[in-house]
């Protein structure tokens, strides 16, 4: 086990035990399911960050089979508190070793049984679980059934089955840390345990029930995982916006949308001052949460003066790809009094389409004046502002 963080060896503490030992081959994957990520985290991670960022809870243990030791390393990297014990041949086994090493430590006041396949677990129900324990020998949190219940013959359709007073336990479950322990020595060998609210039970303890949450769902079969990740992970369609202005000194033209624009002036800027494609450009870095123009193409950089800029637009759509996202649709507003880019605005999102490898109809630019007020209005300047949907691949 790892003893890495020292404990404060009190009984008045309250720990979480997470049960992470099994082998989730329903799940599929290649890994046993408490591994696996899901929103960016493996579920063991996500319930350890639940616990541990929950100001009630002292302490954490994961319980895990033997061998899976580098499993939970590469899980919990940059998790707090990756203590661990090893399993046991059944769940109750398992939850026994736990509560040997806890009892060895000097025992605790509380203690949270949960399973590693629910990983997403509110505060509010640790709150409530906690709660209950004042009056109670432990608590769980339970879900009204509320479908039809009936019996059934192979494909044949049963008698109904009434469903008041039926609920859909879940887990984390708490107890007074004596209770669960007298429960596991007294409970019977070779019996099987459903869960540990049953033994307790069993051994005479009182156990409460407090609302739980469709969070706490299981993850079992493949499709759980998916759901999982279309609820908590990333969103399946993103947005980002992005705004530049670039200067306008003596010259003979512009470079706008990756189109030279003939024009009494040019744009001032270290590369091209393309300020169109740049605007784009950051619009498409922020919708991934990428960063911005400026870090992945520093002005300070000299590699980067005069650089035409469908440099930055096809690296930060690289980026996008690489980071999971194609372009939904983009739109590229431009402001100035001139040059008119009416003439120009078929091939400037021809171009734009061109770089972004997407079809045309996906590409939006327009233009737009100020009336003459502000620097753009006294021609000063042209400024430009974009928006980008992206969608996760």
């Amino acid at each position: 086990m790892d003893s890495a963080r020292p404990h404060p060896g009190n009984t008045d503490r309250t720990v979480a035990v997470i049960v992470a030992a099994g082998k989730g081959e329903r799940a599929g994957g290649g890994l046993p399911k408490q591994f696996r990520v899901v929103a960016g985290q493996s579920l063991v991670a996500h319930c350890i960050a639940a616990f541990t960022g929950h100001p009630a809870i002292d302490d954490v243990l994961v319980v895990i089979a033997q061998g899976q030791e580098g499993l939970l390393a590469q899980a919990t990297a940059g998790c707090a508190w990756p203590r661990f014990v090893h399993g046991g041949l059944e769940r109750h086994d398992s939850v026994a070793n736990a509560l040997a090493m806890l009892a060895s430590e000097g025992g605790a006041k509380r203690v949270l049984i949960h399973d590693a396949a629910r990983p997403f677990c509110p505060a509010r129900v640790i709150d409530g679980l906690l709660s209950a324990l004042a009056n109670h020998d432990g608590a769980v949190p339970a879900l009204p059934v509320v479908d039809t219940l009936a019996t059934g013959e192979g494909a044949l359709l049963g008698p109904t089955v009434p469903r008041a007073g039926l609920w859909r336990i879940q887990t984390p479950q708490a107890f007074r840390f004596d209770a669960l322990v007298s429960a596991h020595r007294t409970w019977p060998d070779g019996r099987e345990a459903t869960d540990d609210a049953q033994m307790v039970r069993a051994n005479g303890g009182t156990i409460a029930i407090v609302e739980g949450d469709a969070m706490l769902e299981k993850l079992t079969h493949p499709a759980d995982f998916e759901r999982a990740e279309a609820i908590h992970g990333i969103p399946v369609f993103r947005t980002g916006s992005g705004y530049d202005v670039h200067r306008l000194v003596p010259g003979d033209g512009v470079w706008l949308c990756g189109i030279h624009v003939p024009h009494s002036r040019s744009l001032s800027g270290h590369s091209d001052a393309d300020v169109a494609l740049h605007a784009l450009t950051d619009a498409l870095l922020g919708a991934a949460a990428l960063g911005d123009i400026g870090q992945h193409f520093p002005p300070s950089d000299p590699q980067w003066k005069g650089a035409p800029s469908h440099l930055f637009l096809t690296h930060a759509a690289k980026l996008a790809r690489e980071a999971g996202f194609v372009l939904g649709n983009a739109d590229v507003t431009i402001i100035c009094e001139a040059p008119k880019v009416g003439p120009h605005r078929n091939a400037m999102r021809a171009r734009i389409a061109e770089l972004l490898a997407v079809d045309i109809a996906a590409i939006s630019v327009k233009a737009t004046t100020t009336e003459r007020l502000g620097f753009t209005g006294r021609g000063e300047g042209i400024a430009a502002q974009a928006q980008v949907l992206l969608r996760r691949i």
